[in-house]
């Protein structure tokens, strides 16, 4: 897998050509991590390797780095509840209600338009499924908001996250509609803002690039600045959600 012929001492440079041009920085540079980590997203992204693990053996569509971020996340804060739009296969809930059984409290919330019936068997029947509630609607519907709202309403800790429809007006709607959720000291976390910067790969798509997570995100801190951007678990540079970690940094009212 590796090639150990390649030789690559502190005196080395990176060098990427395009129609526009050759950029070069040092390999061990700031600016060459981040050419590095940027590549690398992009070729995940063309290579699909975020589809490749599974959590307790339900397929989590997530990279590896984010994983980790999320579960130092949930350790740290150990909410009552994760409010999860973008529920797919049931791989993150099944990750984020794992952190929550050990430390023995929390429970994770669902919401997706459809839950396919082998995804819904899979988690139902999963051991962890005792800490997990699903929502089949729309998670920009005002309905489900409300719904999640009195679910959670009187809790100490709420963690949002936000992955399923990657446009800007569905992202900023959801983020408009949750946000009241989150605690002080809690997050918002919107996962794929990755969009923005991987539509010009072989596999993405043009439009990625007028519409993304990243756009929502810029336009909500915008307008609340009771949300600000940590980039503490954004440090391993190789992330699906760039700007993504929000703290809410005063109590809601």
């Amino acid at each position: 897998m590796y090639d150990t012929t390649i030789i690559a001492g502190p005196e080395s440079k990176l060098t990427l050509g395009t129609a526009q041009g050759a950029t070069e920085v040092p390999l061990y540079s700031p600016e060459g991590m981040r050419m590095v980590a940027s590549l690398w997203t992009k070729l995940a992204t063309q290579y699909k390797l975020m589809y490749e693990p599974s959590w307790l053996g339900i397929p989590i569509i997530q990279f590896t780095s984010d994983m980790v971020m999320m579960q130092e996340l949930i350790w740290k804060l150990r909410p009552d509840y994760i409010v999860e739009c973008g529920f797919a296969h049931g791989g993150s809930a099944i990750l984020y209600a794992s952190i929550c059984d050990l430390a023995g409290k929390g429970e994770v919330i669902g919401i997706d338009v459809e839950v396919r019936k082998y995804n819904r068997v899979a988690i139902e029947s999963h051991p962890l499924s005792r800490r997990i509630r699903i929502i089949e609607q729309s998670s920009v519907d005002q309905n489900t908001a409300q719904l999640v709202q009195q679910i959670t309403g009187g809790a100490k800790c709420v963690l949002v996250v936000l992955d399923s429809n990657h446009s800007r007006e569905h992202v900023l709607r959801e983020m408009e509609l949750y946000q009241n959720l989150v605690t002080g000291g809690s997050y918002l976390v919107v996962m794929d803002g990755l969009q923005a910067t991987v539509w010009d790969t072989p596999r993405g798509l043009p439009e990625w690039k007028d519409s993304n997570p990243l756009q929502a995100i810029e336009e909500f801190l915008a307008r609340h600045p009771e949300f600000e951007d940590d980039p503490h678990y954004t440090r391993l540079h190789v992330t699906c959600c760039p700007h993504g970690f929000l703290r809410r940094t005063e109590n809601r009212v």
